[in-house]
């Protein structure tokens, strides 16, 4: 699997990097369209085509350097991989690095969430989706991918949640009204974003589930929805919460690479790089 990047090693060795980007290319609980285990090698290998600048915040992050560590490749079962998750999760954190997880499906965030919540006192934990994910169990398991919030709310009050437009009725219990965006209602709604930031607390830990995003602009996803965020949209409040609070890691899930297209890929490479950027532009 490749770097994150085609930067020199001067900039990838992780002794010295701020940034750490661990892969998790699980797809063991996901209900529909398969393929996301080969999401961190697709977008790995579309990263080999970012320019280095950043033209929003006019910086080069990878100047502050982006180590690519082995990633886990634990899947007997999804609670066993959540275990492998917060253990790498942990070392990152230990070693002062920001941490970057690409999945993989959605399941693989709960053992980031519980490794930031060790390290983190006053931590909020945004999720950008287009599913609630607040089941407490689905198919037999807690660790399924449409549990992924439920096992969040064990670990801080603080859960907000970005772009839903998919419940199921057994998630209601879960959900707290005031600190769910639905699609539908923020679409019609000046400044949204604003109230998204002033409900987070001081540490913020962002979970990004790719179907966020309307299929127009990504269709490459495991379960797409209709109705969706655009790509300004989701960068213009992360860019406010960057500003406003101290994100103290990321995660972006739920790619299921297309062969014949590309184009997701590197979306969502460009995301992470333009995250980075508005995370150390300060």
């Amino acid at each position: 699997m490749r770097e994150f990047g085609d930067f020199t090693s001067e900039y990838t060795d992780y002794s010295t990097a701020a940034i750490a980007i661990l892969p998790v290319p699980y797809d063991g609980t996901s209900t529909w369209i398969k393929g996301a285990d080969k999401g961190p090698e697709a977008l790995l290998d579309a990263s080999f085509n970012l320019e280095f600048y950043d033209i929003e915040t006019g910086t080069e992050v990878y100047k502050k350097g982006i180590a690519t560590l082995a990633p886990v490749t634990e899947d007997s079962s999804p609670e066993a991989m959540s275990a492998e998750v917060e253990k790498a999760m942990d070392n990152i954190l230990a070693d002062g690095k920001f941490p970057v997880l690409i999945g993989g499906e959605h399941s693989v965030s709960i053992g980031a969430f519980r490794a930031v919540a060790k390290k983190y006192d006053d931590l909020s934990i945004i999720q950008f989706d287009a599913h609630s994910d607040m089941r407490d169990e689905y198919e037999g398991s807690s660790h399924n991918h449409a549990c992924v919030m439920a096992r969040a709310l064990e670990l801080t009050d603080s859960v907000t949640q970005v772009g839903i437009r998919s419940s199921d009725t057994s998630e209601l219990k879960n959900i707290n009204p005031s600190r769910i965006f639905h699609a539908y209602k923020i679409k019609e709604q000046q400044g949204w974003e604003k109230e998204v930031s002033a409900q987070l607390k001081k540490n913020v830990y962002i979970t990004i589930d790719l179907d966020v995003l309307d299929p127009a602009y990504l269709p490459s996803t495991g379960t797409p929805e209709p109705d969706g965020l655009s790509y300004r949209d989701l960068l213009r409040t992360i860019g406010l919460i960057a500003k406003e609070h101290n994100i103290v890691g990321l995660d972006v899930v739920e790619l299921c690479p297309n062969p014949a297209s590309k184009a997701s890929d590197f979306l969502a490479a460009k995301l992470i790089y333009q995250i980075l950027s508005l995370v150390f532009n300060k």
